[in-house]
């Protein structure tokens, strides 16, 4: 059923959709296999299983199928949601009979229990019936425009694929309520647009349904939060949206917001909002991302450049800090957020076709993204640091503080390891429903041709018109930097082809059907011919391991380097040092030679860098500050491994960052 999605009208870019877009074989045909195989379906059970989870139950009681209260954050209605944007994508691309059942059978669900009004939030609909104080946005932090807005994205999806009426009913109908509340109740919508997917859920809306109603509504929404007058910076409401120049608060809601007034200038061209937005990104990129792409870096923050009034400053959660405030072992970086952090950058990528928004894509989706769940699919980070350490003097906060059962105690600061299930299960079904539509970030198409973004073993179709181009790419990417692909359909000479090339690529060759190879700059290379059938295009990326540094504002890593190789993060991981040696002994040398070395991590073949590397002198353990040993250097020979498969062989330190001795 499903077809491309249609071009904005003010982007440059459209993506394609699975019909244009796969990833068949090497790096993300693999994720692809197990988030189909292991991390969607173990997820559904998760969330029906009532012992676990309270997320399907809650639904249930709300259509008065069970007895019993609603449990759980208010906020699940959303996760229940994620998950099923997840399982409507894998049945886009790999559909079974018993996955449509399990679909349809929530979808029904879901109809049950959503009011004549459009409005749907478990959490008040059982109090409600069970007579209890249940007043409809009035807690802002309820999450109740958070979960329509997923509610929205889901039943869009659910008709596109499907060609099934049903959810996407409920949809309009959530978004009835949604113009209700913009229309005549606008300080209430202000108030509760807490993480605000709704903004790209109606666009997402007004393409699929071409009503105008709800492209007027999204613009409703900004002009609802500029107009608020009692905003904070916990969600990027203490100015109007035209007046921010620095990315601040709550790292999900402040991507969110931003991806979605992307999505509001690719429909009506709102060049002032975009410099914004340009703004804010550039902001983010060269003073608060992490290496890893991480986002967010602290778990409590007041953005305190926010107000020069110590009165006017609000706690903030999960927040962005100031410019290059990048803290290691505290990192809150949330799955959520770099996930956001990639919704806001593919949006940028349509409106402009400027490769630095992909580079970024790039940089999360193999670091960060991939870290927040683990090797095997099935268990997962909220929280992605940069630093483990051992005998930590205080615990790190894991997320939610109640659960359907009894949480354990958190475990020992050095034993941080992913889990199945969290009571705070944002983050999970988040990354499933990222990773089972992550094809349709491989490519996009414009009037000028065919876009390669990202690489790792897709195959896309591009049409225009008469003319065909389809490719099918055979690399071993991120490991090897040779990218060959293949034209597998070539009709009447295809299309102008744009071969991305990373920024972190200097010295790149092109060829072409076998001509002699030709440097390329970072960006995009156009490639102009006539294509015919079984024509080669081969990209050869250098990938040197390069010895990175920070900037000279960003203490927590003065004196420290990172490691990278093509776009690769790595780290150290005390499972790879002799018994005895503590990780904050090891240092890089300037010059150490890191020689690439395959290896297996839980079962799952990666490239690791092995090197001789400095021991310094033991430290001690208790006083505060020591004189510094004369202890001659020793070495170590140790490897370093992919950030993103840290904390799969058990409980132990890690570092992204190393001392470096000269």
């Amino acid at each position: 059923m499903s077809t491309n999605p249609p071009p904005r009208p003010h982007a440059v870019l459209a993506p394609l959709g699975a019909d244009g877009a796969r990833w068949v074989s090497g790096f993300w045909g693999g994720v692809t296999t197990r988030t189909h195989d292991v991390t969607i379906p173990r997820m559904s059970s998760l969330l029906d299983d009532p012992a676990i989870s309270p997320g399907m139950r809650n639904f249930r009681v709300a259509a008065g199928m069970e007895e019993g209260e609603h449990a759980g954050p208010p906020f699940m209605d959303g996760d229940v949601y994620k998950w099923l944007e997840a399982a409507i994508a894998q049945l886009e691309t790999d559909p079974t009979h018993e996955l449509r059942a399990t679909i349809d059978d929530f979808a029904r669900l879901v109809t049950k229990v959503q009011r004549a009004d459009g409005y749907l939030h478990t959490p008040t609909i059982i109090a409600a019936a069970h007579e209890q104080d249940a007043v409809e946005l009035g807690d802002r932090f309820a999450f109740e425009t958070y979960n329509l807005g997923h509610l929205i994205t889901a039943g869009v999806r659910h008709h596109e694929v499907t060609g099934s009426e049903l959810l996407l009913d409920a949809a309009k109908k959530a978004a009835g309520f949604l113009e209700d509340l913009a229309r005549n109740r606008p300080l209430e919508l202000a108030r509760s647009a807490i993480c605000p997917s709704h903004y790209m859920a109606v666009i997402e809306l007004y393409r699929a349904t071409g009503e105008l109603q709800y492209l007027r509504l999204a613009e409703r929404f900004l002009q609802v939060r500029d107009d608020f007058e009692e905003g904070g910076d916990d969600n990027q409401d203490r100015l109007p949206v035209r007046e921010q120049t620095v990315a601040s608060g709550h790292a999900v809601r402040a991507n969110y917001l931003y991806a979605g007034l992307a999505d509001l200038v690719a429909e009506t061209g709102d060049d002032e909002l975009q410099a914004v937005l340009e703004n804010l990104w550039r902001d983010v990129v060269d003073t608060k991302l992490y290496i890893t792409g991480g986002c967010g870096a602290l778990y409590d923050g007041a953005s305190p450049d926010g107000s020069p009034w110590q009165e006017g400053i609000s706690r903030v959660h999960q927040a962005y800090g100031r410019a290059y405030q990048l803290p290691n072992t505290t990192a809150h970086n949330e799955s959520c957020a770099n996930i956001g952090m990639i919704l806001w950058s593919e949006r940028m990528l349509a409106l402009t076709a400027d490769s630095r928004y992909a580079d970024i894509i790039e940089k999360i989706a193999f670091n960060s993204l991939l870290a927040g769940i683990g090797l095997s699919g099935d268990d997962f980070f909220y929280t992605n640091p940069l630093r483990q350490v051992r005998g930590l003097p205080f615990p790190l906060r894991r997320p939610g503080d109640t659960a359907l059962h009894p949480v354990p105690a958190p475990p020992p600061s050095d034993a941080r390891l992913r889990e199945t299930y969290l009571s705070c299960f944002c983050c999970p079904p988040n990354t499933a429903r990222t990773l089972a539509r992550f094809h349709e970030r491989a490519a996009s198409v414009s009037a000028d041709g065919l876009h390669l973004h990202l690489y790792g073993g897709g195959a896309v179709r591009a049409v225009e018109g008469t003319r065909v181009l389809a490719l099918r790419e055979e690399s071993d990417y991120p490991w090897d930097g040779r990218i060959r692909f293949v034209a597998t359909e070539a009709v009447d000479g295809g299309i102008p082809l744009h071969v991305r090339v990373p920024d972190w690529a200097d010295g790149s060759t092109l060829s072409v059907a076998g001509a002699p190879a030709t440097a390329v700059s970072p960006g995009y290379a156009r490639i102009e011919r006539a294509w015919q059938q079984g024509d080669t295009v081969e990209l050869v990326v250098p990938m040197p391991v390069r010895i990175l540094r920070g900037h000279r504002l960003a203490e927590e890593v003065a004196g420290h380097v990172a490691v990278q190789r093509g776009p690769v993060v790595y780290c150290l991981e005390s499972a790879d040092l002799p018994e005895g040696i503590a990780l904050e002994r090891v240092a890089v040398r300037r010059g150490t030679e890191f020689v690439p070395v395959q290896t297996e991590i839980a079962g799952v073949p990666v490239i690791a860098l092995e090197a001789e590397l400095a021991l310094l002198p033991l430290g001690g353990d208790s006083a505060l500050y020591e004189d510094l040993a004369d202890d001659p250097l020793e070495t170590v020979r140790t490897r370093l491994v992919p950030y993103f498969a840290w904390s799969n062989r058990g409980a132990g330190e890690m570092s992204v960052w190393l001392p470096v001795v000269w």
